[in-house]
């Protein structure tokens, strides 16, 4: 933050698997700033990849302060032993995560959860008494005609996301979560089924959704947008 780094020693780094390199405000990798300095030169030093902390420390620390810490290294048990929160979407409003996530009490807390979408088949999401968080529950399955819910789900996450965040819940969060996450997105965002499935894909890459519910979002996509503007027959999809 002063300008000054403190760098690991060479021992260290070469045993490094993840680096992040941070200073007081860094917003893009084109910025010509120290923290890219710096992160070229660890690359270099460590050979793995350097992430450079978007919007620098300060930012972070006001959107995420229960990440907040001072440790500088973590060891690999450290890391294994730690619990993945939910993946983002839209920053600070909506994620994407499975059920052990959505019925954590400190993750509930941290994200400031307000409204939950459970996609699961059977289980209830585990809220303290004292929250007041609504939660929309669609038993679905592999036959599922999601087509038929997105509107009543694009409007429980309108009314709730002003509310604080919420969470689409699925088992592994990898087929019907993503699918209800772009469905909003087509809906709220206007845009095509095309670049919100970057975008979802960017932010957690193993989605996978059937073939039944890329449908699904194609007819979606057509009648939010009155046009059919991705090819779904594309492999990518």
């Amino acid at each position: 933050m002063d300008g000054n780094y403190l760098m690991p020693e060479d021992v260290e780094v070469e045993c490094v698997r993840y680096c992040v390199v941070y200073d007081e405000h860094t917003n893009s990798l084109n910025d010509k700033g120290l923290a890219i300095e710096y992160a070229n030169l660890l690359q270099v030093v460590s050979r793995q990849p350097i992430r450079v902390l978007n919007g620098g420390y300060k930012h972070f620390s006001a959107c995420y302060p229960f990440f907040r810490t001072q440790k500088i290294f973590y060891m690999p048990q450290e890391l294994d032993a730690f619990e993945p929160y939910p993946i983002e979407i839209l920053p600070a409003k909506l994620y994407l995560g499975d059920y052990k996530q959505s019925c954590n009490p400190q993750i509930q807390k941290d994200l400031k959860f307000r409204a939950f979408i459970n996609l699961c088949h059977e289980k209830e999401i585990i809220t303290a008494e004292d929250q007041d968080i609504a939660i929309l529950h669609i038993s679905s399955s592999e036959v599922i005609d999601f087509f038929t819910h997105f509107p009543t789900i694009c409007n429980f996450l309108d009314k709730h996301l002003d509310k604080g965040a919420a969470c689409i819940v699925s088992t592994l969060g990898i087929s019907r979560c993503s699918t209800v996450v772009m469905a909003y997105l087509i809906y709220c965002q206007k845009l095509p089924l095309k670049d919100v499935w970057a975008h979802v894909k960017k932010c957690k890459a193993a989605i996978r959704p059937l073939r039944d519910f890329v449908h699904h979002l194609s007819q979606w996509e057509e009648a939010i947008l009155k046009e059919k503007i991705t090819d779904v027959s594309d492999p990518y999809y």
